[in-house]
């Protein structure tokens, strides 16, 4: 059974920081490509973060970039969010996602967690 388990979201003041876990089950972690996603109300699901399955490659939305760092540690098939200066605007449910390409695409979502950033 796949699982991806979210956490380490609550809420914090603007300019404070919070790590975000996300822990996999049920597959091959080590293959896969991971991500992270927010989504405000009323929003569309936005791509914050990508770490590639060898965790060498790393990208970020504009929007976070020099606050968030995604990181993986495949032996302990966990992908992280630290995530430092946060701002009002990144309220929001974090979700993980899990993505492989190889003869076809195999994905799976997590249930999220929410960030609150509020003082």
């Amino acid at each position: 059974q796949v699982q991806l388990v979210e956490s380490g979201g609550g809420l914090v003041q603007p300019g404070g920081s919070l790590r975000l876990s996300c822990a996999a089950s049920g597959f091959t972690f080590s293959t896969f490509a991971m991500n992270w996603y927010r989504q405000a109300p009323g929003k569309g699901r936005e791509l914050v973060a990508r770490i590639l399955s060898d965790g060498g490659t790393t990208n970020y939305a504009d929007s976070v970039k020099g606050r968030f760092t995604i990181s993986r540690d495949n032996a302990k098939k966990t992908v992280y969010l630290q995530m430092h200066n946060l701002k009002p605007e990144d309220t929001a449910v974090y979700l993980c996602y899990a993505q492989r390409r190889w003869t076809r695409v195999e994905d799976y979502w997590g249930q999220g967690t929410q960030v609150t950033v509020s003082s």
